[in-house]
């Protein structure tokens, strides 16, 4: 430190700060969101600190001063969550008659309120559908209100709630369902759902999974409208919002998790989790299983549409005895807040 100039100091009491934030956001996904709320927030903006943390490696790396050990050693620590957030390669495995594809999507109502200025975004979703033509479909925030007609999928499961306008999750297949139910979440309106579908001569458990939801919006410039120059309770009501959320988030995961121990099938889990890769939730549903997007995925593996980052909230876990073939997202097909993402599977 005494050989460093003052704007060399300055940086690397920032450097310090910063290593010390990152290496608590890689020990909160170990951690339940209800004793450290406040503190899983962090677990939100982890890619952003390891970006931080690359600049700081190269800016000393440049000076060749010893102070570059310091991120060097924090990116190593923090080497198997960077593929949870970007992969640099893609695989790509042969297909065969074999195998089936699933797809994941909240369609966000179908735009029942016009969220997106476009009166066809239903029939715009319904048409990617029916083009991609996925083997098992899942669909959080479903509405019948917007009449599409799924008619390629014969078999369904489809849990809804509300009078006036009926909304809820939603699995379409193309296999026979010999089993399903609804996995209820304690004071929410979000839920899980499951279907045991017979694909060849294998049953295979598929769950759809919607978890509370932190309310942010995907328009950054809206957000800087809450909170910029009004008060600093703004910017406290959301991260107690998001804390609240965790912690919802934390009890709702623990009921996936003991309900899916009991199962005796190969598993495969989908939806929208409402949180990120690094976090505890994503920890303990995903359990052993395979992440398919870290399996076969590519570049940004953004699922929400988040204006300047590439935010990666929904998921298609599947079971080690499967293989995962291919993993696509579609960052350009923007017909609600989410963006959906497809795998293909096959049974070894």
């Amino acid at each position: 430190m005494k050989n460093l100039s003052w704007f060399n100091k300055l940086a690397f009491f920032c450097n310090i700060v910063l290593t010390v934030l990152t290496f608590l956001a890689y020990v909160l996904p170990f951690l339940a969101p209800k004793w450290f709320p406040f503190l899983s927030v962090l677990t939100l903006i982890l890619p952003l600190f390891l970006i931080l943390n690359a600049l700081f490696f190269v800016y000393w790396f440049l000076q060749f001063k010893r102070q570059m050990v310091l991120s060097g050693l924090v990116l190593l620590l923090g080497i198997t969550f960077i593929n949870k957030f970007y992969k640099f390669s893609s695989k790509e495995i042969e297909s065969s008659d074999k195998d089936f594809v699933v797809m994941t999507y909240n369609v966000r109502l179908l735009n029942l309120f016009n969220w997106i200025p476009r009166d066809n975004v239903a029939q715009d979703i319904l048409h990617f559908v029916n083009e991609n033509n996925p083997d098992v479909l899942c669909i959080q925030e479903y509405s019948t209100s917007a009449k599409i007609d799924l008619k390629i999928y014969p078999y369904r499961a489809i849990f809804m709630k509300g009078n006036q306008i009926r909304t809820g999750q939603a699995i379409f297949s193309k296999f026979p369902i010999v089993n399903e139910g609804e996995l209820k979440f304690p004071e929410s309106n979000n839920n899980a759902i499951f279907a045991d579908m017979k694909i060849g001569k294998d049953i295979v458990r598929v769950y759809n999974i919607h978890l509370q939801s932190i309310k942010i919006s995907p328009d950054v410039n809206e957000i800087n409208e809450n909170v910029e120059g009004i008060n600093q309770e703004k910017s406290q009501i959301i991260f107690k919002r998001i804390s609240e959320a965790f912690k919802k988030q934390q009890q709702q995961a623990e009921i996936i998790m003991n309900h899916k121990k009991s199962c005796k099938y190969p598993l495969v889990i989908c939806g929208d989790m409402n949180n990120s890769a690094f976090s505890y939730v994503y920890r303990i549903i995903k359990g052993d299983m395979q992440d398919c997007f870290e399996e076969a995925g590519k570049n940004f593996g953004q699922t929400y549409n988040f204006r300047y980052y590439p935010a990666r909230i929904d998921y298609i876990f599947a079971d080690n005895g499967m293989n995962v073939k291919n993993f696509t997202n579609f960052p350009d097909f923007v017909n609600s807040d989410h963006l959906p993402v497809m795998t293909r599977l096959s049974i070894e």
